[in-house]
């Protein structure tokens, strides 16, 4: 990747017209950074099927360390001094706090007083703050999703995102994005099942309920192996098996397995001429896609209600209302193979 000066990255945020901040910006980028070295990061884990999930621990702890703001010494890019700079290891930090510790997610993180019912993270900045940072620090900016004439995943540079703060007995913490997002659980499964087995009775005291009207099959929350079993030895019937053993394998804890990228969201013109950043209606890191995000998922995710796939890594998640840093670092983009051949030999035969 060619590395864009950052003078030319202001440039271009003046030119799409988002003036109002640029003073800020302009005065970050030309102090010098001072930076503190980043904590070691605890390596991604495959998470395993739990059979109790509601009390499982973090895959790792963070080694306890004397707590230090990652901030310190960097300049903020706005008044509010939530977006902060670093120049030197090319990543921005965000001050936000979490908002919400369970339910179903639309966004990893919101702007602060939008959509914090639907966000774990929330951040008091403008959208278009982000946006300039992110281009300051040589972040190439790709499109939407797309959903006409066919679904198109949003593109962009891949965006590695980290999430820290001090835990409750003041040790640091710090995860991969990804680590405290899973797909949804604590929801409804449905199987279609035209008709109970012959001689079949339902037990009473599990989540399994069968809807004959609509010929469903009906399983709520993580199964555990022990129940899967025990549901298993009620009957032989193939289809009921089947469904049993699909809700099992779809109740499972998995951690979002997914990168973001950086969408760029977009405009709208008003009949004025002048021009409206729509992420700043609030969706600034998405789970499920939206043409209006800054950050979105490079993989489909539906925005549906009862299509959502995800939501937060409770047992892993600090208490509502804690502050956290956010760290937002472009992935340097691989350089192409080189596929000139290097002999005459592999160049094949000569042309006269």
């Amino acid at each position: 990747m060619t590395s864009r000066p950052m003078w030319m990255s202001l440039s271009l945020i003046m030119l799409l017209g988002v003036a109002p901040g640029v003073g800020l910006i302009a005065d970050a980028l030309s102090q010098p950074a001072v930076t503190e070295a980043p904590a070691a990061e605890a390596p991604a884990t495959t998470t395993p099927a739990v059979e109790t999930p509601t009390k499982e621990a973090p895959a790792k702890d963070t080694p306890e360390a004397t707590p230090v703001d990652p901030t310190a010494g960097l300049p903020p890019l706005n008044k509010e001094k939530t977006v902060f700079l670093d120049a030197k290891q090319k990543r921005l930090l965000l001050k936000g706090e979490v908002v919400l510790n369970r339910g179903l997610l639309e966004m990893l993180i919101c702007k602060s007083r939008t959509k914090e019912h639907e966000a774990i993270f929330a951040v008091d900045s403008d959208a278009y703050v982000i946006h300039a940072g992110l281009l300051a620090i040589g972040a190439e900016v790709g499109k939407p999703v797309q959903y006409e004439p066919m679904f198109t995943p949003a593109t962009g540079q891949v965006i590695d995102i980290h999430l820290s703060w001090i835990d409750k007995e003041g040790k640091p913490q710090r995860y991969k994005a990804q680590q405290l997002v899973r797909s949804a659980i604590q929801r409804y499964f449905g199987f279609h099942l035209a008709k109970l087995p012959e001689g079949f009775v339902m037990p009473a005291d599990t989540e399994l309920k069968y809807d004959q009207v609509n010929e469903e099959l009906i399983w709520f929350g993580p199964m555990t192996a022990a129940q899967r079993d025990a549901l298993l030895a009620l009957s032989k019937d193939e289809m009921y098996r089947k469904g049993i053993e699909t809700f099992f394998k779809e109740s499972q804890i998995r951690e979002l397995d997914a990168n973001w990228v950086f969408a760029g969201s977009g405009w709208y013109k008003h009949e004025d001429g002048s021009k409206s950043y729509l992420a700043e209606g609030g969706n600034l890191v998405c789970v499920a896609n939206f043409g209006d995000a800054l950050l979105d998922l490079s993989i489909e995710s539906s925005a549906e209600n009862d299509g959502l796939m995800y939501e937060p890594y409770f047992e892993r998640l600090p208490p509502l209302e804690t502050k956290v840093t956010i760290e937002l670092t472009p992935r340097p983009t691989p350089k192409p193979a080189n596929l000139v051949p290097t002999t005459p030999n592999e160049r094949g035969p000569s042309v006269p």
